[in-house]
């Protein structure tokens, strides 16, 4: 039998009353679990790490304890105890949608009424600071409310400096002066619903083939110059093994697309069952998928854990395209000090989004070159056709122009909300005046009937 060691205390909440618990995380063998205790409905414990990576290295040391009358998560919006700034603010304009998807964190009402738009400009301007706040727009489906691109130009005059939509594409990919409008009324960049390159998987998530239409909003989006990172919702025996044509499909598409935002299931939301611990992605594993799918184009020293989220949240790759080659961008970042000076974690990493998503003016007749793309040869005399990426005005240029990032969010559920990850949440929910927690915001009971 596999001895159990426990690694770090935290708290939780019980998933079926969602009374806030103590919580453990342990270790059996290279594994390592969540496990905690409501004194009315069981024990339970959720696989967070598989092993294919040494945690301690990921996570880093010091982790500091959890304060003892920390109020998480019934104490959201951002209590005292919280450790990070607002990133990107969220605002859901709407619940509706036009599709009917099997997985959905939304889990959207059709039937429910809109904010009014008098409603979503008070909100604007109270959540907006000037030319600094990053917006996405959300729902439900944004698309479908008709006063969109009154919106879009609201939040710009507000003094949003970024203003993403988080879209499942559809009305994009059919209207192409509804993409026009958008850009001309202040749009940054899209965050485009994407969860594989064949229809099968569309079917199976979204209930209809919607893989050309996909490539239509690309395209439309293109040529308005709106930068798209495509979005993947990852669910074991459906699209996991799709992981790395995703990427090359992303990368084929640059500077159209500017990346790959990779969402493993969480259980919240629309969910058709309880998840076992099968059903669960962790971060490891998703690395660890992305290189072996692109058999070593992305290696798993290419991805680091954020520093405005906790370590078991998220990761960034960071690349630029030089000479048919994939760069690992942070492999020259310290060396160049290219963004280094911002002091606030949140900040730089909205700098981060918007440099990398936001497709630049000088892009905007670009074409997509037809790329083999093989790992950089890091040497520090590495030279392309064009330049030496050593050269600091050569590495800015095409840091700017020919970037490509890879990321991943890995949201919490009632099964695996950790406090400790909570605390350090920069992705917050705008709602009645308060900035909450994303993974606190959508927090739902699971019915074990």
């Amino acid at each position: 039998m596999i001895s159990e060691k426990i690694l770090y205390k935290t708290g939780s909440v019980c998933p079926i009353c969602l009374k806030p618990i103590t919580a453990e995380r342990i270790s059996r063998g290279k594994e390592i679990f969540l496990k905690k205790t409501c004194s009315q409905h069981d024990t339970f414990e959720t696989i967070i790490w598989r092993g294919h990576y040494d945690i301690n290295s990921w996570i880093g040391n010091g982790e500091p304890e959890l304060p003892e009358d920390l109020q998480c998560p019934n104490g959201c919006g951002l209590c005292p105890d919280h450790l990070t700034n607002t990133c990107c603010t969220i605002l859901n304009i709407t619940d509706r949608c036009n599709l009917n998807c099997n997985f959905c964190l939304a889990d959207q009402d059709n039937s429910k009424e809109d904010p009014t738009f008098s409603e979503i400009k008070e909100s604007l301007y109270k959540l907006i600071k000037k030319d600094k706040s990053l917006v996405q727009l959300s729902g439900g489906e944004p698309t479908v409310r008709k006063d969109l691109v009154e919106i879009v130009r609201t939040a710009k005059e507000a003094g949003a400096k970024y203003i993403q939509l988080n879209t499942n594409g559809v009305l994009l990919g059919e209207n192409k002066q509804f993409v026009k409008d958008l850009a001309e009324a202040g749009l940054s960049f899209v965050f485009l619903q994407f969860d594989g390159t064949e229809d099968a998987v569309y079917q199976k998530l979204r209930n209809r083939p919607l893989l050309d239409i996909k490539q239509k909003a690309i395209e439309n989006c293109a040529e308005y110059n709106i930068g798209v990172t495509l979005v993947a919702t990852l669910v074991r025996d459906i699209n996991i093994n799709n992981v790395g044509e995703i990427i090359r499909y992303g990368l084929k598409q640059m500077p159209k697309v500017r990346g790959v935002h990779f969402q493993p299931v969480s259980f919240f939301g629309r969910i058709p069952k309880i998840p076992t611990d099968r059903d669960r992605i962790t971060i490891d594993e998703l690395i660890y998928e992305i290189e072996g799918q692109t058999k070593g184009l992305i290696k798993a020293e290419n991805l680091l854990p954020s520093s405005c989220y906790h370590a078991l949240c998220s990761f960034h790759g960071d690349f630029v395209i030089d000479n048919d080659s994939l760069v690992p961008l942070q492999n020259f970042r310290k060396a160049n000090k290219e963004i280094t000076s911002v002091a606030d974690p949140a900040d730089r990493n909205r700098e981060f989004i918007g440099r990398r998503w936001e497709r630049p003016e000088s892009l905007k007749f670009a074409t997509v070159k037809p790329t083999v793309l093989k790992p950089a040869a890091l040497k520090s005399e590495a030279k392309s056709c064009c330049g030496n990426i050593h050269d600091m005005d050569y590495f800015l240029k095409i840091a700017k122009s020919q970037s490509f990032t890879i990321t991943s969010m890995l949201f919490q559920d009632a099964g695996n909300i950790d406090f400790s990850r909570l605390r350090k949440c920069s992705l917050h929910v705008y709602d009645k005046e308060k900035f909450i927690p994303f993974c606190s915001y959508y927090l739902s009971k699971w019915d074990v009937q």
